[in-house]
């Protein structure tokens, strides 16, 4: 169904989840991420989309009795992500996330940039300063924040304190970015930023976008996936989803 050209990032494999009270949320997903292109996970609430992000992170082990069967393959070292030799802080590093309402610390926006960094073993000031400013840059905001660095990020509108967020998720240069709903608190002012902003991050990275909106999954994803009762009921790139699928439940 794809063309040669592009590369496979990460595939999930026969992916079950079960949450702690036993109740199954994933059916045997089986899903190829492509790289430096934007996947979006369409489908209605409760539909598993947001968990089965969640699994590319490993956010479900913050939870104790939550349980994952099958794999998510990186490629290409051919790691699986769920195995249980695989370090859950690693695979974060690698695989980065921006939830849906922005979710700053209460430091400087310097410090929420430079957490990540941190957490890393990074104390060297000037390499500190830099990838701050990279980040910053590369998440659109440094003009509008260059000069108040040391302020609070709670200071930040909606919008910027969003473009922070993915800032302090590119920090560490992921491999891939994980968006669930990522715009559905902002304005359609900030929402266009967020999305242009995406458009420009898949030069450098792979993006897997959980959106509500049809019409956000039209403009910005290159592949799109429609979720529906926690099975993966269709994907193919996006231009055919929307204009042909080939299940009646996607067309619904």
């Amino acid at each position: 169904m794809n063309n040669d050209t592009t590369a496979l990032k990460a595939e999930s494999k026969n992916l079950n989840f079960f949450y702690a009270d036993g109740k199954q949320a994933l059916k045997s997903v089986t899903m190829p991420l492509y790289e430096n292109k934007i996947t979006a996970l369409i489908g209605p609430s409760g539909c598993g989309k947001s968990t089965f992000l969640r699994c590319f992170n490993r956010m479900h082990d913050l939870y104790p009795g939550n349980k994952y069967q099958g794999e998510i393959v990186m490629h290409p070292d051919n790691t699986n992500i769920l195995g249980d030799s695989v370090d859950p802080i690693e695979v974060r590093m690698r695989i980065s996330m921006v939830f849906q309402k922005p979710n700053p610390f209460p430091k400087s926006i310097f410090e929420n940039v430079a957490y990540g960094l941190r957490v890393r073993g990074e104390s060297n000031k000037r390499a500190l300063d830099d990838k701050v400013e990279e980040a910053l840059k590369g998440a659109a905001i440094w003009n509008e924040v260059k000069d108040r660095l040391h302020e609070l990020a709670f200071n930040l509108s909606g919008g910027q304190q969003q473009r922070l967020c993915i800032a302090r998720a590119l920090a560490t240069e992921p491999e891939i970015m994980l968006f669930d709903e990522p715009t559905s608190a902002l304005d359609p002012i900030a929402t266009a930023n967020i999305e242009e902003l995406m458009c420009e991050l898949k030069n450098k990275l792979t993006i897997l976008v959980v959106t509500h909106n049809m019409q956000q999954a039209a403009r910005v994803s290159d592949y799109t996936a429609y979720m529906y009762l926690g099975e993966l009921m269709e994907y193919d790139d996006t231009n055919t989803i929307f204009t042909r699928p080939s299940r009646k439940e996607t067309e619904d």
